[in-house]
């Protein structure tokens, strides 16, 4: 991998993909729309979605059928990659693509501990996607009606092992930190498996710590070169900011004990050393905190990021080193990685704006939103 030869086509292809996003202009325009039938109107004359919307009627549409229809886009773009990627490509995808089989998953775990009468997940986004990319049944696994039913139908998975241990010896914890921005929000108390007391944070911190290990532990063996390191490169300091934001706010929002942090941390490191991981976890004050942040690789290289915006700086630190690896290096790994990003972070974008349309919120606060989304 890595070279102009295996790359020339696909890195083509790519581009073409990446101008047809949706730009910050676009998105200046979108929330200016009085509301969501005139927003999906406007999607409809997009490069990205005037072909494969054509045939829908903006006003038969409502804004969760939008939303699918975002999150469909996702996946039919990852498989065009997948169709026209070389057998070394498409292992880097593969690789890539469990954590689209594992954010399917927390949907469904979320519909079951929800302890309501709701109907199961709509899988008719992913369905395709799964057919195609995943070993998953993923009908039958949809279709189960409580956490027992969940587990038979992992069996035989390799999610099926994390998620085991959780079920049998859960921890309790009463978080659902989700593992991406949406982190340290309450759950309810009642989010509580029937067979323990194991909460969908522990589940979902399974899936994400076995998934996060796995391409850790394989990248080695998988890539070569330039495309080993801009791997090690863009997940090594994203697991990094992940373990300073996981610290800075269990010791900000929840005043937890040491022990209770370390539980929950990557148990990977790129640039933040593992003592300065350990100073961090036990500073006393956040002064101190901040005083050992400001030393860290990161505290140094990013001089505009502080330790209260760890959090909304976190997106702009990804796409940055995504966006000078594939300019560095547009016959890499890089490029597939950084079009990926972008294309679901356009989606997390688009049903921002959805949502501040549909509840009338001023364009102004709306592209706030969206931009630390």
């Amino acid at each position: 991998m890595g070279s102009v030869l295996s790359y020339s086509g696909l890195s083509t292809k790519i581009r073409a993909m990446q101008s047809r996003l949706v730009t910050d202009e676009q998105l200046e325009e979108i929330v200016q729309l009085p509301n969501v039938p005139q927003v999906t109107a406007y999607l409809k004359r997009t490069p990205e979605y005037q072909n494969i919307w054509s045939g829908l009627d903006e006003n038969d549409l409502h804004r969760g059928q939008v939303e699918k229809l975002l999150k469909k886009s996702i996946f039919l773009n990852f498989s065009r990659l997948y169709h026209f990627a070389n057998q070394e490509q498409r292992t880097f995808l593969s690789l890539y693509s469990k954590r689209y089989e594992i954010r399917v998953l927390k949907e469904i775990m979320t519909n079951l501990f929800d302890h309501r009468d709701t109907d199961p997940v709509d899988i008719s986004p992913y369905r395709d996607f799964f057919r195609h990319h995943s070993k998953l049944d993923i009908d039958r696994v949809a279709g189960a009606g409580n956490m027992d039913e969940f587990m038979t139908a992992l069996k035989g998975n390799e999610f099926y092992a994390p998620l085991q241990s959780v079920y049998e010896n859960g921890n309790g914890l009463l978080f659902d930190y989700g593992m991406a921005l949406d982190l340290y929000f309450f759950i309810p108390l009642s989010q509580v498996n029937e067979r323990g007391n194991a909460t969908l944070f522990d589940f979902g911190m399974a899936l994400d710590l076995s998934y996060f290990s796995q391409i850790w532990n394989v990248r080695k063996k998988l890539f070569k070169g330039n495309d080993l390191k801009q791997i090690t490169k863009a997940y090594g300091e994203k697991f990094d900011m992940l373990n300073l934001q996981f610290i800075q706010r269990s010791k900000r929002c929840f005043q937890m004990e040491p022990a209770a942090i370390y539980a929950l941390l990557v148990p990977m490191n790129y640039k933040l050393r593992k003592e300065e991981i350990t100073t961090l976890v036990e500073a006393p004050t956040p002064e101190e905190f901040r005083r050992i942040f400001n030393g860290t690789y990161y505290g140094k290289k990013y001089e505009q990021l502080t330790v209260a915006s760890l959090e909304e700086f976190y997106n702009y630190i990804l796409r940055s080193i995504l966006e000078q690896e594939a300019r560095k290096d547009p016959y890499s790994v890089a490029v597939i990685y950084s079009y990926l990003y972008h294309k679901e972070h356009e989606v997390n974008r688009l049903t921002i704006a959805l949502e501040c349309v549909r509840y009338g919120v001023d364009p102004e606060q709306s592209l706030r939103y969206i931009r630390n989304g």
